[in-house]
This record gives C-alpha cells, sequence and structure tokens, in this order.
C-alpha cells in the first residue's frame, strides 16, 4: 500500500505562526502602502487649494500673456496694469466661500484695464470664470445683474476716454451684442451646472432618506418579531407551566392516595410533553433560518410542527379538566370524542392560531388567578367571522383585568386578524374575555357545526 505524501509544514516563526504568514504580511502592507501613494499621489487637490492653485495658474497666465502682447503705444505693465492683474487672479482663490464678492472684483477689474491702455492681456478670463462660478453658486439675477453691469461699465469708460481710436473698444451695437452673447451663454452653462448639481443633491438626499427608512423599517420588524417570539413563548409556556404547577400540588397534597396522585403525575408529564412539542414547533422556525447557512446544515433535522389552530381546542380542555378545573364546551365545539372539527380546520392559519392561543391565555388565566370550579369555553363560526368566549366563575383578584402582559397579550393576538377583544368581569360574575376574529375574506366561511347550538352565544352547553 502506498503512503500519500504528506506536505510539508513551514517552520512556525516565535509567535507560533506559519513563518510563510508572517514574511507575506509585512510586504502585503508595504505593496498597499505603495499603491496608496501612488493614488494619493494621483489625486487632485481640493476646496480652497484648488482654487488657490487656479488663482496662481490664471496669475502667471494673464501676465506672461500681457507681456507678450505688449506694442507701441500700450501703457507700461508695470505697476498699475500688475496691480490690477494680481488683484483679479488673486479673488479667484475665494470663489467658493465669496462668490459675490469675487464677481464684483471681475466685473471692475476689466473695464478698467482694457480701456486705460495696458497690454491687451487675457484679464478678461477672470471675469468669464468669476461668471460662471456666480451662475453655479448664486441665483439666476445675480449672474444676469453682472452682465449687465459689465457692458454698462466698458460703454461708460469708452464714453470716458473717446474711444482712443482702439478697433476692440467696446462702443457701437455691434461690439455690446458680441460681449452681452458671450457672457449670457456662460451663465446659461452655469445655470445648467447648477441645475445638474442640485438634481444630484436632491438623488443624494432621497437615497440618504430611503436608507433611513429601510434602516427604520428593518429595526421596527425586529423589534416586531422579538415580540412576537415572546409572545409565542409566553402563551406557550404559562399555560402549561400553570398547569404542570396544580397537578405538581395536587400530586404532593394527594400523595396518601396513590391513585390520584400517580394521576396528578401523568398529567403532568403529559402536560410537560406537549410543552417541549410547542417550544419545538416555535423554535423550529429560528432553526429553518439557521439551517440555511452553510454552517448551519442539519440545525433543523426535521420540519417543525405545524402551529396550533381551534381545532385543537379540545387538547387544551381536557389538559385544564386534567388540573380538576370543571369545563364546558359550547358552540362550535365538539364533545369529547366526537367528530366535527374539520369547519374549525378550514378556518385561515392566522385566525386559528389567534383564537387557539387567546383561549390558552383565557384558560391559564383562569387556572393561576381566578380560583374559579368552572370554566365555559364557547367558539361559534358566522358569516366572515369567528367569536370566541371564555367565562369563569371565579373570585380571584380583580386586577387581572387590567393591562397585565396576558390580557395585553390576547389583544395583541386579536389585533393582529384585525379582530377586537374585550375583558372584564362576567355579568353574572367571574370573568369573561370575549373575541371577534374576521375571517378577513380569505374564501366562503365554513360551515359552522352546531350540535343541538340555536345560533346565539351560551345558549347551549356541554360538559367536557
Amino acid at each position: 500500500m502506498t503512503a500519500t505524501p504528506r506536505r510539508r509544514r513551514r517552520p512556525a516563526g516565535p509567535d507560533g505562526r506559519a513563518r510563510g504568514a508572517a514574511e507575506t504580511a509585512p510586504r502585503a502592507a508595504a505593496a498597499r502602502g505603495i499603491a496608496g501613494r501612488i493614488a494619493g499621489g494621483a489625486r487632485w487637490p481640493r476646496g480652497r487649494a484648488a482654487d488657490a492653485l487656479l488663482a496662481a495658474a490664471v496669475l502667471v497666465v494673464s501676465v506672461a500673456m500681457s507681456e507678450a502682447a505688449v506694442k507701441p503705444g500700450d501703457r507700461p505693465l508695470w505697476p498699475g496694469g500688475l496691480a490690477l492683474i494680481t488683484v483679479a487672479a488673486a479673488a479667484l482663490a475665494w470663489r467658493r466661500s465669496r462668490p459675490v464678492a469675487v464677481l464684483v472684483v471681475a466685473v471692475v477689474v476689466p473695464p478698467l484695464y482694457y480701456p486705460l491702455g495696458y497690454p491687451d492681456g487675457p484679464v478678461a478670463v477672470v471675469l468669464w470664470l468669476a461668471l460662471f462660478n456666480a451662475a453655479v453658486e448664486c441665483r439666476l439675477a445675480v449672474s444676469l445683474g453682472a452682465v449687465i453691469v459689465v457692458n454698462a461699465g466698458f460703454l461708460a469708460a469708452a464714453s470716458l476716454r473717446g474711444g482712443g481710436g482702439d478697433p476692440d473698444a467696446v462702443t457701437d451695437a455691434r461690439s455690446v451684442a458680441s460681449l452681452s452673447l458671450g457672457l449670457l451663454v456662460t451663465v446659461a452653462v452655469g445655470q445648467y451646472v447648477r441645475g445638474r448639481r442640485a438634481l444630484a443633491e436632491a438623488a443624494e438626499r432621497r437615497a440618504a432618506a430611503a436608507e433611513r427608512d429601510r434602516e427604520d423599517e428593518a429595526r421596527r420588524r425586529a423589534v416586531a418579531e422579538r415580540l412576537r417570539i415572546a409572545r409565542e413563548l409566553h402563551d406557550v409556556l404559562a399555560h402549561q407551566i400553570s398547569l404542570i404547577n396544580v397537578q405538581a400540588g395536587a400530586a404532593l397534597h394527594r400523595r396518601d392516595d396513590a391513585a390520584r396522585a400517580y394521576a396528578a403525575l401523568e398529567a403532568i408529564k403529559a402536560a410537560s410533553k406537549e410543552t417541549l412539542r410547542e417550544l419545538r414547533g416555535v423554535l423550529g422556525v429560528l432553526r429553518q433560518v439557521d439551517a440555511a447557512e452553510p454552517d448551519g446544515a442539519g440545525a433543523a433535522e426535521r420540519p417543525p410542527a405545524p402551529p396550533p389552530s381551534l381545532a385543537r381546542v379540545g387538547e387544551l380542555l381536557d389538559q385544564t379538566a386534567a388540573a380538576g378545573l370543571a369545563v364546558r364546551r359550547s358552540g362550535d365545539l365538539p364533545e369529547p370524542g366526537s367528530p366535527g372539527t374539520a369547519a374549525l380546520e378550514e378556518l385561515p392559519a392566522p385566525v386559528g392560531l389567534a383564537g387557539y392561543r387567546i383561549v390558552q391565555e383565557a384558560l391559564t388565566n383562569t387556572v393561576r388567578h381566578s380560583g374559579a370550579a368552572a370554566v365555559t369555553v364557547e367558539v361559534r363560526l358566522f358569516p366572515g367571522e369567528v367569536v370566541v368566549r371564555v367565562d369563569d366563575d371565579g373570585s380571584g383578584p380583580a386586577e387581572r383585568a387590567a393591562d397585565g402582559n396576558g390580557v395585553r397579550g390576547m389583544r395583541e393576538r386579536a389585533a393582529s386578524v384585525g379582530g377586537e377583544l374585550t375583558a372584564g368581569p362576567g355579568p353574572a360574575g367571574g370573568f369573561r374575555v370575549w373575541a371577534r376574529l374576521p375571517l378577513d375574506g380569505a374564501g366562503d366561511p365554513p360551515e359552522p357545526h352546531r350540535p343541538g347550538g340555536k345560533g346565539v352565544m351560551g345558549e347551549t352547553e356541554e360538559s367536557a
């Protein structure tokens, strides 16, 4: 038999890790640092640094081109012309934070520079940049007002100078129209950029609002799911643990009567088994999520049990009767051992579950708080709705009719299917829980099974 060659392990370093990983980590970090420096060096400056760089570039280019454009008869660039160019170019460094002030400087400088006979340089570029910036950052009236002021300034300067024989001077209608057209085109481009920026900002705000809404909705659903799980666990455990507690007390009280003590122990065993079964059903939903994960295989080896419904209310009544409480059935609930739950089984699953949990919680409160000797459970099917009523003859504390967790949970159960629930003292004493659960148009309501019933709540009652 040929042995499979084993891979030779790399010697471990002083920290216990493989030396290969220890050696490659610094190299990877160095490579990331070099790449980051290269990427960082390729980025253009932003904000005030970018504006300062633009101002310096405009200043250098304007001075250089003005020196190159000197003609005989031009006024020397130094010092007045250079001062005007420097002021106009330096103002661009504040174009984002002070767009109106920069526009004022740009509107004043060109009508002073050109009519005074300085070399024909590109100082007017400052005017175009400032006007475009104002069209982007400010309202339309600001940039249009600047266009009017520029035209008026050139005309006023030319008239004061008397023309001077400059063929490029703005003195006639054609030159005014050309200047106005160029300025208006600049304003139009700036307004277009402003509109696009506004659309982008609006889209970002909508995206941020949608993200907040999604987070709020996810948080709300998580809270609702936690409340639902808590309500399920409360409904599952409270009833069965209450029965187990009652039966355990009965077994201790009847320890001299072996037959009755063993009967109580059998009831405890059945109740605990039912508790475990329902608890597995509730937790099975969570296990299904784990089983869907790659590392959660086998978390749910079998599907969870189907949720309880009103068709299984008889089991609750049998368990309650085993605890020593006389239980009467009324309405469309069948007698023990007899068929007739088909109509209840055809109910929509949410309605059936809500009705079951309401009866379960009402019986739990009866066993724990009322001190009742008998309880009547009535379930009736009507066109489009189900009515559940639980009456006991107890004389327990009246505060259990207030907003306790049990009553609040029953109201939430009824509200979850669009129904309503009332809980309080009964008309003949004791405590009453009454709930109306609409079927929400989920098909035609099933035909009720009415053994001996007349369709009126409370007219017929059978002992369990």
